[in-house]
């Protein structure tokens, strides 16, 4: 499949149907299973009752063992002194010896039909024991493979939708790289190269100035060249501001995001911008990769209130605990839906790249925000500050 028209949720489709079929399968070996346990119980009874009647045939063959074996030595007693008894004891002699023998030959009949039966039954105990046994390891694997598709492979899921994800951003970046190269291209030319343009060619005037008009007026176009220079100056430190602001590593993130945010506000003209820092002072540093990743997650937060939600209000708010920086960027705009960010979204791009930074350092980001309710960006990150890594700011102003 090819990544670009990959859709994670296909994966979670296809998955929903294993699972299903999987778990139908599962039920049918339960039901198999609780079949063969209701008929071992069934045959464990039968096969009780079976055995109580084998010991009583038994115990009846063996007292008509020994009926007979008197009756046959009666039979044999009359038959050879036949002559010292009635005919009626003759015959009776051998009416009970055959008797006797029929009887106990249907009970030796009936022994072994229950012996064959109680044989039957216990073969059968052992196959379905042997099933219930199969049944039940079927279903501990069968819940194994439920546990792998639902969980593990689920967020396979999630790894690729993520891999993707980070392939887009990947691209955008590139993207993002070019088109700042455009705009400090195009800033530098209208910029400080025009005005270094002008003053080159002012301070050629000013030597005809000086010739043709005098002195006083030569010393007017030296100060509008001063001027020139002054504002080719600016344009250049707005440039490299833009960049990364000196000020983050003379001074530190409290200072910069200070001047910063009301630097934007003046600019911007119509947003008040609002600032706050807890737990922290201006005196006191946080490590210089903290420092740099929370005032480029505030610029980019900022910048797509002012760009995105039509709102007149931004509150920023910056608080350093014991072991970890908690972040809150808040705006009274329009809103939007955060479950319907897609790669063409005019957030995507910004909100992702402040994910990227936020796991970059193993924090937290947390976006609430509805249509015409403005947006709440919340960052928490972990921090562990030794000793060495907090600076004191007149460190910085000795040198």
């Amino acid at each position: 499949m090819d990544s670009k028209n990959f859709d994670a949720k296909i994966l979670d489709r296809i998955l929903e149907k294993m699972i299903r079929t999987v778990q139908t399968s599962k039920d049918e070996i339960f039901k198999i299973g609780e079949s063969s346990r209701q008929e071992y119980d069934i045959i464990v009874q039968e096969l009780k009752l079976i055995k109580e009647q084998v010991n009583t045939v038994i115990e009846k063959s063996d007292k008509l063992a020994v009926q007979s074996k008197y009756a046959r030595q009666r039979l044999v007693e009359v038959s050879k002194n036949f002559q010292n008894f009635s005919e009626e004891d003759i015959r009776t002699a051998y009416e009970r010896a055959h008797s006797l023998q029929m009887e106990l030959t249907m009970l030796k009949e009936k022994e072994k039909q229950l012996r064959d039966r109680r044989d039957e039954l216990e073969r059968r105990l052992l196959n379905l024991k042997e099933m219930m046994e199969r049944a039940d390891h079927l279903v501990g694997q069968i819940n194994v493979v439920l546990h792998y598709l639902d969980q593990d492979l689920r967020k396979m899921g999630d790894i690729l939708e993520d891999a993707r994800q980070k392939q887009l951003f990947g691209l955008r970046i590139i993207e993002a790289q070019e088109e700042e190269r455009k705009r400090l291209s195009r800033e530098i030319h209208d910029g400080p190269a025009q005005l270094l343009a002008n003053v080159l060619m002012r301070s050629d005037l000013i030597d005809r100035v000086f010739r043709q008009r005098g002195a006083e007026e030569g010393v007017k176009e030296v100060k509008n060249l001063r001027e020139m220079v002054r504002s080719a100056l600016y344009e250049v430190r707005r440039i490299i501001y833009d960049l990364r602001p000196m000020a983050l590593d003379d001074l530190g993130l409290i200072p910069t995001l200070r001047k910063y945010l009301a630097t934007i506000e003046e600019y911007n003209g119509r947003t008040k911008i609002s600032f706050t820092s807890i737990g922290t002072s201006e005196e006191n540093r946080l490590p210089a990769r903290f420092e740099v990743a929370l005032f480029r997650l505030v610029q980019e937060a900022v910048t797509n209130a002012l760009k995105h939600s039509d709102g007149d209000k931004v509150d920023v708010k910056v608080e350093v605990r014991k072991d970890q920086i908690n972040l809150l960027i808040r705006d009274n705009g329009k809103g939007f839906d955060p479950h319907q960010i897609d790669n063409e979204n005019k957030h995507s791009f910004g909100l992702m790249g402040m994910k990227e930074r936020v796991d970059l350092l193993d924090g937290k980001l947390v976006i609430h925000s509805k249509q015409g309710q403005g947006t709440s960006i919340m960052i928490q990150v972990p921090i562990n500050m030794q000793k060495s890594e907090k600076r004191h700011i007149d460190s910085h102003m000795s040198n």
